[in-house]
C-alpha cells in the first residue's frame, strides 16, 4: 500500500513539473518569442480557406490561456489534500476546469479547419474536441451521481487530453527532426499519435496507479477524509 501511495505521489509530482514547464514554454513561445506565430503558420499546407491572421491569432491566444487554466485546475483537483480539506474549493475548481475545457474545445473548433496538413487533421481535431468534452461531462455526471471512483477515472481520461498539444509537438519534433520526415506528415503523425497516447496514458494511470477504489469517508470530527 505504501509503495502504491509513493508511486501515486511521484506520478503527481512528475505531472505537476511537466505541466508547469510546458505552460512556461508555451507562454514564452507564443507571447514573447513569436507572438505572431509566424513560424507555426509557415508550415500550414493543404488549407482550403485563407487564414485571417489577426482573428486566428486572437482565438489562439484565448485557446492557450484557457488550455493553461484547464491544466492548472485539473492538476489542483487531483490533490487528495485539496479534496479532503477544501471540498468547496475542489467543487468550484471543478467547474473552472469544465468552463476552461469548453472554451478550449470551442476555440479549437474554430482553428481546426486551418490545421496544418489539411482535412485529415481537421477531422482529427474535431473528433478530439468531442471526445475531450464528452469525457469531461461524463466526469461531472458521475460525481453528481456520487460515484467518486468513476468520477476520478473519467477525470483522468479527460485530463490526459490537456497534454494533447504537448504530445503533438513531441511526436512532430521526433518524426521531423529525428527521422527527417516532411513537416506536414510529421504533424499528422503527431496528431494521431497524441490521440492514441492520451488514451494509453489515462488507462495506464487508472489500471496501475489508481488501483484502489476512491472513497470519501467521514472522520471522527465529522470532516470528510479522502481515501485515494
Amino acid at each position: 500500500m505504501r509503495r502504491l501511495q509513493s508511486r501515486s505521489k511521484s506520478l503527481y509530482l512528475l505531472m505537476i513539473v511537466v505541466a508547469v514547464v510546458y505552460m512556461l514554454y508555451v507562454t514564452y513561445v507564443n507571447f514573447i518569442h513569436d507572438p505572431q506565430a509566424a513560424e507555426f503558420l509557415s508550415h500550414k499546407t493543404g488549407v482550403k480557406r485563407p487564414v485571417v491572421v489577426p482573428v486566428w491569432l486572437n482565438v489562439m491566444y484565448v485557446h492557450i490561456v484557457f488550455a493553461c487554466l484547464a491544466m492548472i485546475a485539473g492538476a489542483i483537483n487531483f490533490s487528495t489534500k485539496i479534496l479532503s480539506k477544501h471540498r468547496k474549493l475542489h467543487r468550484v475548481n471543478g467547474y473552472v476546469y469544465l468552463l476552461s475545457v469548453a472554451v478550449v474545445v470551442l476555440t479549437s473548433g474554430y482553428m481546426a479547419p486551418y490545421s496544418t496538413g489539411g482535412k485529415i487533421n481537421s477531422i482529427a481535431f474535431n473528433v478530439m474536441n468531442l471526445i475531450f468534452m464528452g469525457l469531461t461531462v461524463a466526469a461531472i455526471v458521475q460525481i453528481k451521481r456520487k460515484q467518486v471512483d468513476s468520477h476520478r477515472k473519467w477525470m483522468v481520461r479527460s485530463y490526459a487530453f490537456c497534454f494533447t498539444n504537448l504530445f503533438i509537438h513531441m511526436f512532430t519534433f521526433v518524426f521531423h527532426n529525428g527521422f527527417g520526415i516532411e513537416y506536414a506528415l510529421s504533424y499528422t503523425l503527431g496528431v494521431y499519435g497524441a490521440l492514441v497516447l492520451n488514451f494509453a496514458l489515462a488507462e495506464f494511470v487508472i489500471r496501475f496507479i489508481y488501483t484502489r477504489p476512491a472513497a470519501i469517508m467521514p472522520t471522527g470530527n465529522k470532516k470528510n477524509k479522502v481515501i485515494a
